[in-house]
């Protein structure tokens, strides 16, 4: 286990269905100063439409655009250009960056890209997945939720939510759309862009550790405390991320996805599509830390087993013998090799582990542990 502070660069994915406003996000993130070292990847720039008034110089598939942001095109695959680019940037060949934007156009399922981030060997050591951004068209949005399960799969492993078009969307829709997505995916912050029209200190810089200011912001990053917050969340919209009402009442409901006052229409009528009931997301707190090997192998078989079910995974672990907090975050069959930060946030040592699931209960998950604790009962193994 690894006990080096994780400070590659970081890599925010901006991801959406069809017509969420991904193209329009971009481009106006684009004008935005605080985007000056930024290295954003675009599938193609025909698809994204990228202003012209934006570009200062080009070079083959590198364009240096006004704000000082660099943007390039995907090339083969997305490996090989994240290759080139910091290979580039190591050089001296590119304007140096220290944050990387992939704004997957026309992907409706940004697994894969997730994927490539935390697989390649070579991505993997300069660059760490730090954030995914989702957009969500306010007018659309219900009836995408409805009818496509990738749209749902988009929203639910998100780390910010944002949603586009709401000034022409009817205003109880869009009440209706914002406790779908609160349930969905309690952890995440609910921002609104109008035209685009987003500041980047919004959306980015989601991470443990923050290259601007060189500091850890584990609440952000992990927001475990909003999965104990019940159904009545109010971090939408604003700069006070922490801001909720607690009613611990409905917190199994709300963890196992029954709370049908999140599908209401409306009208006021139950909404009988329950597609989002497939999507489980709930935070697991231990008190006793963990015996490494016994959380290693217990995240090795649901990874193995259940990975295709396990859509996200992140975490932060007290493990016996290591005075620091061990960082754990996986997508699917993935996961990071676990690193650690300097100090606990506070004076709390609990492990707190969010789970973000497709057809897994939360019961599985924690029985699959408990075999794993009576196998071994003399280790050092978290109790729940």
């Amino acid at each position: 286990m690894s006990e080096q502070v994780d400070t590659r660069i970081p890599v925010s994915v901006i991801t959406g269905f069809l017509g969420a406003g991904k193209s329009t996000l971009l481009n106006r993130l684009l004008r935005h100063p605080d985007m000056g070292e930024t290295a954003v990847i675009v599938n193609e720039f025909g698809e994204i439409g990228l202003d012209h008034a934006l570009i200062a110089s080009s070079q083959e598939d590198t364009i240096l655009l006004s704000s000082g942001c660099l943007c390039c095109t995907v090339r083969g695959d997305l490996v090989n250009t994240i290759r080139d680019l910091t290979t580039k940037r190591d050089r001296g060949e590119v304007k140096p960056f220290r944050r990387v934007v992939i704004e997957t156009t026309g992907l409706a399922d940004p697994a894969p890209v997730l994927h490539t981030l935390m697989s390649d060997p070579v991505v993997a050591e300069r660059c760490r997945l730090e954030s995914v951004v989702t957009l969500v068209d306010a007018v659309n949005g219900n009836s995408t939720l409805d009818h496509h399960q990738e749209a749902i799969k988009q929203a639910a492993v998100a780390d910010r939510l944002v949603l586009t078009k709401v000034d022409l969307a009817e205003p109880g829709a869009v009440q209706h759309l914002r406790h779908r997505l609160q349930h969905l995916n309690p952890g995440a912050p609910i921002f609104t862009a109008i035209g685009g029209d987003i500041a980047p200190k919004q959306i980015f810089n989601a991470g443990l550790y923050d290259p601007a200011t060189k500091s850890f912001d584990v609440q952000n990053w992990l927001r475990a405390e909003a999965y104990d917050a019940g159904h009545h969340h109010h971090h939408d919209d604003h700069d006070h991320p922490h801001e909720h009402h607690h009613d611990h009442h409905h917190h199994d409901d709300h963890a196992h996805g029954h709370d049908h006052e999140h599908f209401r229409k409306p009208d006021g009528s139950l909404d009988v599509n329950r597609h989002d009931a497939t999507i489980q997301s709930f935070c697991l707190t231990f008190d006793q830390p963990f015996d490494w090997n016994t959380l290693a192998t217990w995240l090795d078989l649901l990874a193995a087993y259940r990975g295709d079910n396990l859509l996200r995974v992140k975490g932060l672990v007290n493990v016996a013998g290591v005075d620091r907090p061990v960082v754990i975050h996986g997508v699917q069959h993935l996961f990071h090799p676990p690193a650690t930060i300097p100090a606990w946030p506070d004076a709390d040592r609990r492990s707190r582990i969010v789970f973000i699931t497709r057809d897994l209960p939360r019961e599985v998950i924690e029985q699959t542990l408990n075999a794993l604790q009576q196998a071994a009962p003399d280790s050092a193994a978290a109790q729940a």
